[in-house]
């Protein structure tokens, strides 16, 4: 019995030769595992490698933004005078050519007072026309005065000789004292004639150099008062034709607050004409993104209208000069203590291409992704070449003033003397 009692407490235990066998086994290294974590660091660095040399080689010769938006002109439409409107000829969405009435106002004020100029230019034409007439007859006065003179001047001559004479025969007792004295009362009398003939003479020539003042050097076209009321009659004229307001340019009607028998005043916006030609974008780029950006560069852009499949090709026309916070309309002040570093944006001017806007057409306000490439830096960051011709010009109004002209001519030819 104790035989069996020492053998039985000789045998190890199960469970601590199962708990050897398996610290053995782990113990032991895993070739697999050890493979495959070599393999894993290889590929983690050769992906390293590679990203880094796409960066430098691809990457790094472009920056892209999505703060981008498409920019247009907005022509406000506004009434140079005040008034009633009376008809509204185009609406939202519209489209609308140079030179078509978009909104006409009431024209009966101004109906008047054109009548009323048109009138006013016949009668300064007229009283021109009596200016320059009566040279003729004031100089005929003047020589009629100097005819009177000169007759008065011999009278007086003849006078005074006569006087002579009869004071010869005085002492001789042929002429009476009472004849003596006539004679005297003669040569008086002509002097007198003769000084008003010469005053009369020179009042005259007075009233002729005035008239001549008034009209010499110019024709009746010419004369200060016609023209005054000349161009009073343009004006009348160009106020008339102001109760139609044209489109400026040709584009779509993109907001209209008009409505019908509205009373206006100048300068009140009554509708937004935006034209599709040319469009722009602004594309807001990081601070230290503008490192390499240079005028000229080109730009590939999309939209969210038209999707990734189409691709507008554009160029960098100007860089900003100033950010948006500083153009914003209340700019930050980081006087106090409490400042936090906010990285800036500044606008950068893409310009489009015409044909492609024309094949796929934009919207002003559009958010665009613009990639500038900047593997070329030949350009400029900043524009050295002045504008040499108006980058916007309208030529509605102008013959506004042609046709003004020719209503003053046709008015004054009316009141000339016809041949």
């Amino acid at each position: 019995m104790e035989q069996d009692s020492d053998q039985a407490g000789a045998q190890p235990a199960p469970d601590a030769t199962n708990t050897e066998a398996t610290t053995a086994a782990t113990a032991r290294p895993n070739p697999r595992r050890k493979r495959a974590l070599i393999w894993l660091a290889c590929v983690v660095v050769v992906a390293g490698i590679a990203w880094g040399l796409y960066d430098w080689l691809v990457l790094s010769h472009y920056e892209s933004t999505d703060n981008a938006y498409v920019q247009g002109n907005v022509v406000q439409i506004t009434p140079r005078l005040a008034g009633t409107v009376t008809a509204i000829y185009a609406d939202e969405t519209d489209h609308v050519q140079a030179g078509q009435p978009l909104i006409r106002l009431d024209a009966a004020d101004v109906d008047v007072a054109l009548a009323q100029a048109e009138a006013a230019l016949g009668q300064a034409v007229r009283q021109a026309r009596t200016l320059y007439a009566n040279n003729a007859t004031l100089a005929a006065q003047v020589r009629l005065r100097q005819a009177d003179a000169a007759k008065a001047r011999s009278a007086l001559a003849k006078a005074q000789q006569d006087l002579a004479r009869r004071q010869g025969l005085v002492q001789g007792g042929a002429v009476s004292a009472e004849e003596l004295a006539h004679a005297r009362a003669q040569v008086t009398a002509a002097q007198s004639t003769l000084d008003a003939a010469q005053a009369a003479t020179v009042a005259a020539r007075q009233q002729l150099a005035s008239n001549q003042a008034l009209t010499e050097g110019t024709p009746v076209e010419q004369n200060p008062a016609v023209r005054m009321a000349a161009a009073h009659l343009r004006e009348a004229w160009i106020a008339a034709h102001r109760v139609a307001l044209p489109a400026p340019v040709s584009g779509y009607i993109g907001k209209r607050t008009v409505q019908l028998g509205q009373r206006v005043a100048p300068g009140a916006p009554l509708m937004t004409l935006v034209p599709l030609d040319p469009l722009w974008v602004d594309a807001n780029f990081k601070e230290n993104q503008l490192r390499q950006i240079r005028i000229g560069q080109p730009v590939t852009l999309t939209s969210d209208l038209h999707g990734g499949s189409v691709e507008f090709k554009g160029r960098v026309a100007g860089l900003g000069l100033v950010t948006g916070a500083v153009s914003a309309l209340l700019p930050a002040q980081n006087a106090t203590g409490n400042w936090i570093k906010v990285v800036q944006r500044v606008p950068v001017r893409i310009s489009l291409d015409a044909e492609q806007l024309k094949a796929h057409p934009l919207r002003v306000g559009l958010s665009m992704q613009a990639t500038v490439d900047v593997t070329d830096h030949s350009g400029t960051s900043l524009s050295e070449t002045p504008r040499t011709a108006p980058l916007a010009q309208t030529k509605v109004f102008d013959a506004l003033d042609d046709q003004a002209q020719a209503l003053v001519r046709q008015v004054i030819a009316k009141n000339m003397p016809q041949s």
